[in-house]
């Protein structure tokens, strides 16, 4: 039986998983390693779904983006493993709320190759190093899952990327990341009810 086989798991099947990476604890907050998290609280707070811990290594929260009882049910999920062991996390959730494929499952996360505050969508392809998505990759023994990356920057040299994504941000960088963890709320509502390729034709031609 399959990963994303309906039948592994009870009761209704949700439609969409969402995923926000960073690192659990107060100290790694509003790092740029974390603006995943802060999407997936920010989108917990828009569609009243209080982030909360359960079995599956998560801060975990329920809901229905829209109205009715045909409004789609999503599940909005931070990891509290650390970043290089979210695909532990994914792959109970994927069971528990029977994902039925990776294209229902968005992932938010910061992204070292893009300029900062550049906010681009992509639909499986590579890892780019990333160490979440490299576990998630692992768990789901696939890439097919939804990315919505957001540009952190790269550091001044290689030797310095682990501090340069775990430190705080300078405030005019941070202003702009908060922009762009709004986006990326919006694309993620984008995707949920129009489809991925209608949300990369939209934010892909944005200034």
């Amino acid at each position: 039986m399959g990963l994303f086989d309906r039948r592994a798991g009870k009761g209704t099947p949700f439609d969409w998983l969402v995923v926000g990476l960073g690192n659990p604890g107060k100290e790694y907050a509003r790092t740029r390693h974390n603006v995943g998290e802060e999407c997936v609280r920010m989108l917990s707070e828009r569609h009243d779904a209080p982030l909360k811990a359960g079995r599956d290594n998560a801060l975990v929260g329920e809901a229905r983006f829209g109205r009715g009882l045909d409004a789609p049910r999503v599940v909005l999920a931070f990891p509290i493993t650390f970043m290089n062991e979210s695909g532990r996390a994914v792959s109970s959730l994927v069971r528990r709320y029977r994902i039925e494929t990776p294209e229902q499952i968005i992932v938010v996360h910061d992204e070292l190759d893009l300029e900062p505050g550049v906010l681009k969508l992509k639909a499986g392809g590579g890892l780019a190093g990333h160490n979440g998505l490299r576990s998630i990759t692992q768990h789901l023994k696939t890439q097919d899952y939804l990315r919505i990356r957001i540009g952190v920057g790269k550091p001044p040299n290689k030797g310095r990327g682990k501090s340069h994504v775990l430190t705080r941000v300078p405030a005019r960088q941070r202003e702009l990341l908060d922009q762009r963890v709004a986006d990326a709320a919006d694309a993620v509502e984008m995707i949920i009810h129009d489809g991925i390729d209608a949300a990369m034709a939209d934010f892909h031609a944005r200034p």
